[in-house]
């Protein structure tokens, strides 16, 4: 792992360029960027990250970018992070809005946001697998994962009970393995 970013700028820099890249879906370019080409972060450093992000209040990737940005430069570099995150974006969302509102009724621009649809899908998928690279190699944690996603995805049972039932046991299972 490398030395890290050297400030607010490099910061701001590296997450507008993932704000960029990955308009709409930045997980998995936040990855490839962060660990891949920076070596700024672990696979673990991310997953446990995007993991306490998840039982905050607001977005998981703002809370992990600003996290991150903390760990690196402190409240500047939290909100260089988040600031470089968002900034190109918000711009680019309200010239597309601009533009949508004057040629919403062109065909072609239909067919065009369809495709984007499975374009996104795909980014989904690849992050997904990207990240559970990272997982362990034991059957417990999967077992839970699946447990989760028939629950929620598959019965359609709502993510609060599923998670009320799975966690007393996941917690017993990463407490014995200890």
């Amino acid at each position: 792992m490398d030395a890290g970013p050297r400030g607010a700028r490099e910061i701001f820099t590296t997450f507008a360029r993932i704000g960029l890249s990955g308009f709409g879906g930045v997980l998995f370019w936040m990855r490839r960027v962060l660990i891949q080409e920076k070596r700024w972060v672990t696979d673990e450093d991310l997953l446990e990250g995007l993991a306490i992000g998840q039982i905050l209040p607001g977005p998981n990737v703002y809370n992990l970018s600003f996290m991150l940005g903390h760990r690196w430069a402190g409240i500047a570099g939290a909100f260089a992070a988040v600031g470089g995150l968002l900034a190109a974006p918000i711009v680019i969302l309200v010239a597309l809005g601009l533009l949508y509102k004057a040629y919403s009724n062109v065909e072609i621009l239909q067919h065009a946001l369809r495709g984007m649809a499975a374009v996104a899908a795909g980014l989904l998928l690849a992050s997904a697998v990207g990240m559970a690279a990272g997982l362990p190699r034991r059957l417990v944690p999967w077992l839970f994962m699946l447990l989760a996603f028939g629950g929620v995805g598959l019965m359609r049972w709502p993510l609060l009970y599923v998670m009320a039932a799975l966690a007393p046991f996941a917690m017993y299972f990463a407490w014995r393995r200890r």
